[in-house]
């Protein structure tokens, strides 16, 4: 459509000049061609890397026994109870609290390949790639220690 001719404006009937986008009196637009168009919002895709990286927790942990020094491997529904071990059969309390304990690793599975992962102790915090599949994780510490 050509620029507004003038004339009365189509709301409020007051005569407007030529040329002009806006009603001087009402604020309504004279031409037509200038309605605002409907934007489409495009689909929301997150960025790979946000959405990759997972905070995982331990499953469980390698300690040494108090008593005999050898690798146990413990689920970590255990902590806070009493365990034995498996090569010199000692009972202990499978707890990080006391410092008797002395925690190697800890292992987990990973949420993008479902292979278990043992992780040293100073990756506890920090994020990585799964060594099978590359996938972006972040080992966060049990609530229950």
């Amino acid at each position: 459509m050509p620029a507004w001719p003038g004339g009365p404006c189509p709301d409020c009937h007051d005569p407007m000049p030529p040329r002009i986008i806006h009603c001087q009196t009402c604020g309504a637009l004279l031409n037509d061609d200038l309605q605002p168009k409907p934007i489409e919002l495009p689909e929301f895709v997150p960025l790979q890397e946000v959405e990759s990286m997972i905070d995982v927790r331990p499953l469980g942990y390698y300690v040494s026994c108090p008593a005999c020094r050898q690798e146990l491997r413990i689920h970590g529904k255990y902590v806070g109870q009493r365990v034995q071990c498996k090569f010199c059969r000692k009972p202990f309390l499978f707890s990080f609290q006391n410092g008797q304990l002395k925690r190697i690793a800890f292992y987990t599975d990973c949420p993008h390949c479902a292979k278990e992962i043992r992780a040293a102790e100073k990756y506890m915090g920090a994020k990585v790639a799964c060594k099978f599949c590359n996938g972006a994780l972040q080992f966060v510490e049990s609530i229950a220690m």
